[in-house]
């Protein structure tokens, strides 16, 4: 019978045990490598969708804050306005009599102010039936797309932030 080598023994049934838990790791964790990059695609199609909308609303957010500037631009022209006209006894021909003339809207147009005294007939600001929104003067700022026409309804004019019932009324031309 052959002397046993002291060098070499059999493995213990331990260590088999611990050996076939070994490959099967291996085999899942090479089976896995092939989902990363799936899942790593699904991971980075999701975040362009959240930063997508996470833009959207921040386009809509910094829009809202525009009209709203836009609105008390035209709110404190027409307060600036009232009071040229209570000192003077008439309505200023234009803004830069008021020292206005240089202020821009929001999109970096120059309001637009229409003395009706003074302007050609049939260019005010009119509503759904045609009817003029002011009768004494129209302040406005052409909006976002920077077209107006006079009626309200034309689809040049929707952005448009009127001034409109002699001042009751002051915000979005689509809302009026």
């Amino acid at each position: 019978m052959p002397c046993p080598d002291p060098n070499t023994r059999s493995p213990s049934p331990g260590a088999v045990f611990h050996l076939r838990s070994a490959r099967r790791w291996v085999r899942a964790r090479r089976s896995k490598r092939g989902l990363t990059l799936i899942e790593l695609l699904i991971v980075l199609a999701v975040i362009g969708i959240l930063a997508s909308i996470a833009l959207l609303l921040y386009y809509n957010f910094t829009y809202q804050a525009q009209i709203a500037r836009a609105m008390a631009d035209i709110a404190v022209l027409s307060s600036e306005i009232s009071t040229f006209e209570t000192m003077n006894e008439r309505l200023p021909s234009d803004l830069a009599e008021v020292g206005r003339a240089a202020l821009l809207d929001p999109w970096g147009s120059p309001y637009r102010y229409l003395n009706f005294a003074l302007g050609p007939v049939g260019q005010q600001r009119k509503d759904h039936a045609l009817v003029p929104i002011n009768t004494d003067y129209d302040l406005y700022s052409k909006g976002r797309d920077g077209g107006s026409q006079p009626p309200l309804t034309a689809s040049a004019s929707r952005d448009d932030i009127v001034r409109a019932n002699d001042g009751q009324y002051i915000g979005l031309a689509s809302g009026y």
